[in-house]
């Protein structure tokens, strides 16, 4: 199964995006994705930005992963 997981953008800079993951930060390939900005959330998979998505969708899939995790 493949996951994406949601991310905030914190900056934009020659095609790549540093984005902060519940508090973990990394650079992800931000190439398939034209119409972000710092501040906006995306969903991340495999090291690229995949998808622009809401901060309530973004909240939403936390939750979801935290009662995953919860119920191993």
């Amino acid at each position: 199964m493949c996951v994406g997981l949601p991310a905030k953008v914190v900056r934009i800079q020659d095609g790549m995006a540093l984005v902060d993951a519940s508090g973990a930060r990394r650079e992800v390939s931000a190439e398939l994705l034209s119409d972000i900005d710092p501040g906006d959330y995306v969903m991340v998979h495999a090291g690229l930005a995949i998808a622009k998505i809401t901060a309530e969708d973004a909240e939403e899939t936390e939750a979801l992963l935290r009662d995953v995790e919860d119920a191993e």
